[in-house]
């Protein structure tokens, strides 16, 4: 009987075990099993250091001079079997006489079909005079009359370099050597030309692709300047750059940062102006991220700044040429990444996110009287609910009698402590701002405001809240939005609540130690290498970078925490009609 009941436990478990082992027994593979097992083997156990360095060989592969191969390598790592807007136009090329097998790689949707047309595949198959001369006749490259004797160099007749001269009537034409440096050029909308027995290849600019037209900026309000805006184009952006500024000492670096997506960057500064240390600390922190993907601005700025931990921006980011053009001129440096609106300009201190473009463009007292409004601005939203806390929970001897006593019956039959209120209305409040972003303009404005009044209103009349809360809370969200920077400004908004809670926590002690550890943070923030609340914390020259905007007779010097190349950006009287 035990060896019976034995023997049945053992196949009660056997089949318990099959049956629920039965799903880790079968492993499905879904990719085509290699020919040779011990070369699968073997790759399996190589190091994800032996595989990048695999993949950095093949990746640099030289292009073939046979144009059989290079079209099947094309192929592999193009997909062409599935990709079905990569375009392989095969097509025989005429040079004097004689005929060469080719091949146009371009993407459909990015190139300009009538420029390939016009330009590429017109003058290299149709029969021209450029193309029907005798195989043997060599081209004259200089001639000179020397002791009345004709002197005449000739060279002899190159295959690659007549297609380069001769043969592609395009203004942006380059040789690439590596399929790595063609596809690059593919990618971004040029066409290249293969041909056969040469071991490079073409890259021809004949960028088609739809895009974006230079419009007024959506983020940045103008007053008094130019309506222009950077687009998703970095060359259009280069451009509005090289117009304004107008002169040669513009230097636009090309780098490209990305192993997958290599995204196109440039590096923007005024050569006889910016410094020189500067220029290389961009440079070398750009040269030196190794990221597979880089797809807009914010991204490229949380990778350069210096002190990621802290939320206070470190980078001032624009969308008007006009504004970038401002700190080029002043020795600032100005990053462009493509497919992205918006401009980096590095360093940044402090005065740079008060300040708005306009104040150079209106009269000195108006721009002060706007910059002492910001600054009011600043300090109502980082303080103001913080401080009404302390003041009802510990200093209420500081309030007079009668508004005492409105706070306090305002408040008699709310059932919440003080804490709770507010940060259910700020909360409340960051909701709507949130949600007014995020749904379709036509409604975002009417949730804002029939929001904001309802749930205010109902907030009250709940007695949820005091009334005097809700004026509180209008005023810090109105204060908010009158900050230039969006950046600055929602950092001020984060540090709101922590201020609420050292208000509560207390009072005007707690207050008052968050901001002395405030003002520290922003004393040894540092921007490339620039003091974050320079000119004044060290106190330097002030120049054109402080809180007080001079009148446009008096900005003669240039910021000299920057280290420009020339010091002054006028002379001492520029205005000779007026004083001679």
């Amino acid at each position: 009987m035990e060896k019976n009941s034995k023997n049945f436990s053992e196949k009660l478990t056997n089949q318990l075990n099959n049956f629920f082992n039965k799903s880790t027994q079968n492993e499905y593979r879904f990719d085509l099993p290699d020919d040779n097992s011990n070369n699968s083997s073997s790759s399996n156990n190589l190091s994800l250091e032996q595989m990048q360095e695999i993949e950095k060989i093949s990746e640099v592969k030289n292009i073939f001079p046979s144009l059989e191969v290079s079209i099947e390598y094309i192929k592999v790592k193009y997909n062409t079997l599935i990709n079905s807007d990569i375009i392989l136009r095969e097509f025989t090329l005429s040079v004097r006489n004689r005929q060469y097998k080719a091949l146009l790689l371009f993407v459909d949707g990015m190139a300009d079909s009538k420029l390939i047309n016009d330009n590429v595949l017109h003058p290299l198959m149709l029969r021209n005079r450029a193309n029907i001369y005798d195989g043997d006749q060599e081209q004259v490259v200089s001639e000179g009359v020397a002791n009345n004797i004709t002197v005449r160099r000739v060279k002899k007749f190159n295959l690659e370099n007549y297609i380069m001269s001769n043969l592609l009537p395009q203004n942006n034409v380059k040789k690439v050597d590596t399929f790595s440096a063609a596809f690059n050029g593919v990618n971004m909308g040029n066409c290249v030309l293969f041909v056969d027995t040469i071991p490079f290849a073409f890259d021809i600019d004949v960028k088609g692709f739809k895009q974006r037209e230079v419009s007024s900026p959506n983020n940045e309000i103008i007053i008094q300047g130019p309506q222009e805006a950077f687009v998703e184009n970095i060359r259009t952006n280069t451009s509005l750059l090289r117009r304004i500024v107008n002169n040669e000492n513009l230097v636009i670096e090309n780098v490209e940062i990305g192993k997958l997506s290599k995204t196109k960057c440039t590096i923007c500064y005024m050569s006889n102006i910016a410094s020189s240390a500067l220029i290389a600390e961009v440079r070398y922190r750009m040269n030196n991220l190794e990221i597979d993907s880089l797809l807009s601005s914010g991204e490229l700025e949380q990778l350069i700044e210096e002190n990621y931990t802290c939320s206070i921006p470190q980078v001032l980011m624009t969308e008007r040429p006009d504004k970038a053009t401002k700190y080029l001129y002043g020795g600032r440096v100005v990053v462009l990444v493509n497919g992205n609106p918006y401009a980096l300009i590095l360093p940044a201190t402090l005065a740079d996110f008060i300040s708005s473009p306009e104040d150079t463009n209106l009269r000195f007292q108006f721009a002060n009287f706007l910059k002492i409004l910001r600054l009011l601005a600043i300090g109502i939203t980082l303080l103001l609910p913080g401080l009404y806390v302390a003041i009802t929970d510990f200093h209420q001897e500081l309030l007079p009698t009668e508004l005492l006593f409105s706070i306090l019956s305002s408040r008699e039959n709310v059932p919440f402590p003080i804490i709770f209120e507010i940060l259910v209305m700020e909360i409340s409040f960051e909701l709507i701002r949130e949600a007014g972003l995020r749904v379709p303009s036509p409604i975002g404005p009417t949730i804002g405001i029939v929001g904001a009044l309802v749930l205010g209103q109902a907030a009250v009349s709940a007695s949820i809240v005091s009334p005097i809360l809700i004026i509180i809370v209008a005023i810090t969200a109105i204060a908010s939005f009158a900050i230039p920077d969006f950046a600055f400004g929602f950092h001020l908004r984060l540090m709101r609540f922590a201020f609420i809670l050292l208000g509560y926590i207390a009072g005007f002690f707690g207050v008052g130690i968050g901001l002395f550890v405030y003002v520290c943070v922003l004393c040894s923030l540092k921007s490339f290498g620039v003091p974050y609340t320079a000119p004044y914390a060290p106190v330097t020259g002030i120049g054109e970078n402080g809180f007080i905007v001079n009148p446009m007779w008096r900005r003669e010097k240039r910021a000299d925490f920057l280290d420009p190349k020339r010091k002054t950006s006028q002379d001492h009287i520029s205005m000779k009609w007026k004083y001679k």
